[in-house]
């Protein structure tokens, strides 16, 4: 079963706790602090492999989780890192965030690795907080948070040329001429419900890998028929061989080429600026001459004739396209991430509120922001001088002030993550 999309979600480690401890030594009075910092939780990592040919794998919703990293101790001793995970997937996966569908990365080359959750540092012990006026500090650090994400898998066939058509116009019979794939082949529509990819060669030793994708019908791009699970595919193809049935399917050509050109333009991806070898299939059946003579003349174009059964025309083709593919640059998927530009413009990125109140009945109100709930999680309320930072962050922040001029009474609960107190006035 070939399986091209999948959504998993991924758990980076959080970071360990950093420790407060004091030195305890015979003959050592009154030692100062010596509490060790945590270790860094687990990062996760996809990974590229030519040994994964599907994201078959991955086909329900699959969770990696990174361990936390360890505690700091005693003595200064730093607590154990985490080890990260790297998880293999198919050559030519391309990922997204799910939330905002946010390109990550594209997985195009052998061993191309991309870190898609990030472990949290580890926090700083007491030790690291000693100073000229605070030589006993009793405060430390709790480690940094993992990230959680939820990923979209695609995988993008690398494919060199594509073949594009109507069903059944004959490309699964080419590429079971011109290599050793073995597509299913009837005489029905949508025979080929999964790309199949060929290693073809030239003559003259050149080499390429041709795909064979699902039909084309009107509204492809729209995901009518197979058209999105085709598509997909054929976006790192450099060279498009276009397939139109000239056999007595009683089908229009000329219509038949205005709609799949019409499909590649819609679907975007720059598909219609690629070079194009139009081929006329099946002109081993009558009036097939007939039939290409008109369509030239229409669209204004030669169209290379092919009947794949007889095995005429087809060394031609596979020279034409290798031919094509020696002067063709690869298509960049990914325009705005991957194009050159001759000077750098540097952006100042919008300002993100530090927090946000939200009134959940008429006496609790909840403080929200990414930033000040990473401010709690990492400071250890364990201790009067953790508690002491965390108020004073609030008051700092002002937060205090907004809950007043919001309505806030005396006795009013305030929740922050996990933590609640009451609001003072």
């Amino acid at each position: 079963m070939f399986i091209d999309r999948a959504i998993v979600e991924v758990r980076s480690g959080k970071g360990g706790d950093g420790a407060i401890s004091f030195l305890h030594a015979k003959f050592v009075p009154n030692g100062g602090p010596d509490g060790g910092n945590g270790g860094k939780g687990a990062s996760i990592y996809f990974r590229a492999s030519s040994k994964i040919t599907t994201l078959l794998n991955f086909r329900h919703s699959k969770t990696f989780i990174g361990q936390d990293g360890g505690k700091g101790d005693i003595k200064n001793q730093y607590g154990r890192y985490a080890e990260d995970i790297y998880v293999d997937v198919p050559l030519g996966t391309v990922i997204y965030e799910e939330e905002g569908h946010k390109f990550l990365g594209d997985l195009n080359e052998e061993g191309k690795t991309i870190r898609v959750a990030k472990g949290g540092r580890g926090g700083k012990g007491n030790a690291m907080f000693k100073s000229p006026t605070n030589r006993a500090p009793k405060i430390a650090e709790n480690g940094e948070p993992g990230e959680r994400k939820r990923l979209i898998l695609e995988l993008k066939l690398l494919a060199d040329v594509g073949l594009v058509g109507f069903p059944s116009v004959g490309k699964s019979t080419l590429l079971s001429v011109v290599s050793a794939a073995k597509p299913e082949i009837a005489d029905y529509p949508f025979t080929t419900i999964v790309p199949n990819l060929g290693v073809v060669k030239v003559k003259d030793g050149r080499s390429f890998v041709m795909a064979d994708l699902p039909g084309l019908i009107e509204g492809a791009h729209l995901g009518k028929g197979l058209g999105l699970q085709f598509l997909r595919h054929i976006e790192r193809c450099r060279v498009i061989i276009h397939i139109i049935d000239l056999g007595e399917s009683g089908r229009d050509p000329y219509n038949d080429y205005l709609v799949i050109n019409d499909e590649l333009k819609s679907y975007g991806y720059g598909l219609d600026k690629r070079p194009v070898i139009l081929v006329a299939s099946k002109m081993d059946e009558d009036g097939a001459k007939e039939r290409l003579a008109k369509l030239e003349k229409r669209i204004g174009q030669k169209v290379h004739p092919l009947s794949a059964l007889l095995e005429e025309g087809v060394d031609e083709l596979i020279y034409q396209a290798a031919d094509l593919l020696a002067v063709t640059p690869a298509f960049p998927l990914f325009d705005e991430e991957e194009k050159d530009l001759s000077h750098k413009i540097y952006e100042l990125p919008e300002e993100e509120e530090e927090f946000k109140i939200q009134r959940l009945d008429a006496h609790t109100w909840r403080i929200m922001g990414d930033k000040i709930i990473k401010f709690y999680r990492m400071t250890n309320i364990s201790t009067d001088e953790g508690m002491m930072i965390l108020m004073n962050r609030i008051r700092k922040l002002k937060i205090e002030d907004k809950l007043e001029e919001l309505g806030a009474q005396n006795g009013d609960s305030v929740i922050l993550d996990d933590f609640t107190f009451e609001y003072t006035k």
